[in-house]
């Protein structure tokens, strides 16, 4: 019988279980913790130039807030993955070290955030442990992902090249971070009540079954959305994340590959379409093709990230012995160039390795479902957060364009902070059922 709460009563094997996860991620915890305090000793030390009074503090705050969350889960006896936690906690301390790194008032800031996502995954975890409900809602996500998208045109201010920011005077909102979760739950729900249609098709096509109009709506109109972000607000790294993520959700749902196929033809055509005929998408593209003839201007971002990241070599110059802010925005689309500065290749690929265990255990998590709406939902927020860091990445380092979208966890950025932690809560949440049901 699959788990409803995490407070209902359970048996003496499963409270041995649960003991033993969270025992296992709090010494992870742990260990996340020596290595913040080892960061933020070496900057309260001076390594970065100036001794920063507020790193150590800072740093004993993030890792007790975090083993609070995992006191927390193990007296309510909360079943969620052991090793998301300490990923996260890896990567966050990371970010919030080398924001101190770069400018203190921007990691005291972040700090602020950081409890803020904190306490967000934890009223997730309390308030959606019963999962499965959330696929009832469907178009009221529809319907509030669409006003959310809509406002930044009429009401946002352009902020780094695209204009997907709404502006409240005491803080700036960014409607993009959340409406990326309410698109993977609309489309979940979605797809798991289409699933059987959308595989098996309703007419053929020559050789090839197709859905109907009624089915393939929704392919159609991510793609009208992903061109809306892509041409209205010139966000080209929301744009991607969007259908991205959905072309994984349907083949997670299908298994057909021709949707995948047609998906990529789609945006491929209206990208190139928008190459021609909006000019902000073809500096975007001819940048990244070349940026030399531009080091003046739209370039100079990418190469000094080239030099920052060849200079780094393989152990990196030390932390607070590189000079990362030669790089403008280092602190939220570049923060990966200053670490592979001043941690190298190493400490760049302990980074890539953290995601992409974040994403193994995501997909877990999804294969141990027992509904497509859960399982639908866990694969879709894994390849939210995937495709996010793998585009931010690529960008940086020049294999894609440059898309301006924060490196989850790690750049500098509250909506994207609090997003995520809540992206955490409910791949925990799914975990959660999924181990209650076993």
């Amino acid at each position: 019988m699959i788990s409803r709460s995490c407070s209902r009563k359970i048996s003496p094997g499963e409270y041995a279980s649960t003991v033993r996860s969270r025992l296992t991620e709090r010494k992870l915890l742990f260990l996340a913790g020596i290595y913040t305090l080892a960061g933020m000793l070496a900057l309260y030390l001076g390594a970065a130039g100036s001794p920063d009074r507020q790193a150590l503090p800072v740093g004993l705050a993030t890792i007790s807030a975090f083993l609070f969350v995992s006191m927390y889960w193990h007296f309510t006896g909360y079943r969620g993955d052991c090793f998301l936690l300490p990923i996260t906690a890896f990567l966050s301390s990371t970010g919030l070290v080398f924001l101190f790194r770069l400018d203190p008032a921007y990691g005291e800031r972040q700090f602020i955030w950081l409890l803020i996502g904190l306490g967000a995954l934890v009223l997730t975890t309390r308030l959606f442990v019963d999962f499965r409900f959330l696929s009832d809602y469907k178009y009221i996500y529809a319907l509030a992902g669409l006003i959310a998208l809509v406002l930044p045109i009429f009401f946002g201010h352009e902020q780094g090249g695209a204009k997907s920011w709404l502006n409240f005077g005491v803080f700036q909102f960014q409607p993009s971070e959340f409406v990326k979760i309410l698109v993977v739950l609309f489309l979940a729900s979605f797809l798991a009540e289409n699933r059987a249609i959308l595989t098996a098709g309703t007419r053929n096509l020559g050789w090839i079954a197709l859905p109907g109009p009624q089915e393939w709506g929704p392919l159609a109109a991510m793609w009208g959305v992903s061109l809306l972000l892509l041409v209205c607000q010139k966000d080209l790294g929301a744009a991607l994340i969007y259908f991205g993520t959905f072309l994984t959700m349907v083949y997670v749902a299908t298994s057909r590959i021709f949707y995948v196929l047609f998906g990529m033809g789609l945006f491929m055509t209206g990208a190139a379409a928008s190459f021609y005929l909006f000019a902000h998408v073809r500096a975007r593209v001819e940048t990244w093709l070349n940026p030399w003839p531009y080091i003046d201007t739209t370039g100079y971002q990418v190469i000094q990230s080239i030099f920052a990241i060849n200079s780094g070599g393989v152990l990196g110059t030390g932390l607070g012995l590189g000079y990362p802010k030669y790089i403008p925005a280092v602190h939220t689309d570049f923060i990966f160039s200053a670490i592979c500065e001043e941690l190298g290749l190493l400490g760049a690929s302990a980074v890539i390795i953290l995601f992409m265990l974040f994403v193994f255990r995501g997909i877990k998590i999804a294969l141990k479902t027992k509904d497509d709406f859960t399982a639908l939902a866990a694969s879709g927020l894994t390849a939210l957060l995937g495709l996010q860091a793998f585009i931010i990445i690529a960008g940086v380092t020049k294999l894609l364009p440059l898309t301006g979208v924060t490196l989850p966890y790690m750049s500098y950025g509250g909506s994207s902070l609090v997003a995520n932690f809540i992206l955490l809560g409910l791949l925990l949440n799914i975990s959660h059922e999924a181990e209650g049901s076993l």
